[in-house]
């Protein structure tokens, strides 16, 4: 076999395995779309997947998970360690959905024990869309890289209005400041993004802050909701949460 015929055979193995591939994204958007379509208001929490149950951040996720559970919300994570399990310890104590959204890695994603709803994915974009496709707003902990992608692609979709705005929190501001305070200072001034945008970001060290932002988030939602006559079912759904 000459090299040219080699490189053909080559080639078609390829296209071959794309083709495959399509196929498996496609699953895994169905799968992900089927689970989760009927979780109801649900808020998805990110942080670093090496904290241990000792961590402060660790103690401060779950109880923040565990007040907007008791409050009805369902929790969605990336479903490993750290603050993953933190936040779906806190709403499995709560008695609702806890929702794990696990991923294929080499390293660290080691799913955690406290999920009522647990789903696998092998493409890090398929899981993107569904914790945010189902999120009303994101509460996000101390992290690393993972995280800080997490935090920037929500704030781009923002600002370049491919979603609805929601509250995107940043939980503990010793660790946030000096983030929030480069983009304040310098990419506000050389011009990279617009004051407004920092409205995007609320920055907080508190649980109860946290739930209030949400609840506003609600009673925003349904107020814009109720000018229209699209989604009927999450109108009723807002509405209860009001109520209660």
């Amino acid at each position: 076999m000459n090299k040219k015929e080699q490189k053909l055979i080559e080639e078609l193995k390829a296209q071959q395995g794309d083709v495959w591939r399509i196929f498996r994204i496609l699953a895994e958007f169905i799968q992900g779309f089927d689970a989760l379509a009927d979780i109801g208001p649900a808020v998805t929490f990110f942080g670093s997947s090496r904290f241990t149950s000792r961590n402060r951040y660790y103690k401060l996720a779950r109880k923040t998970a565990y007040m907007l559970g008791k409050e009805g919300f369902t929790i969605i994570t990336g479903g490993g360690p750290g603050i993953m399990e933190a936040a779906n310890r806190g709403a499995y104590e709560a008695g609702v959905t806890s929702v794990g959204l696990n991923i294929e890695i080499p390293h660290e994603q080691e799913k955690n024990p406290y999920q009522t709803l647990s789903l696998k994915f092998k493409y890090f974009f398929v899981r993107k869309v569904m914790l945010l496709r189902y999120a009303l707003a994101y509460v996000i902990f101390p992290g690393g890289f993972g995280t800080f992608d997490e935090l920037f692609e929500a704030a781009t979709l923002i600002q370049t209005e491919r979603i609805f705005p929601f509250p995107v929190i940043l939980f503990g501001t010793d660790y946030w400041m000096d983030i929030y305070d480069f983009m304040r200072k310098k990419m506000v001034k050389v011009g990279t993004i617009d004051k407004e945008d920092l409205s995007i970001f609320h920055l907080t060290d508190e649980p109860e802050e946290v739930v209030n932002i949400i609840k506003d988030e609600v009673k925003n939602k349904l107020n814009i909701l109720e000018n229209q006559d699209l989604l009927p079912e999450v109108k009723e759904a807002l509405r209860k949460f009001i109520e209660n």
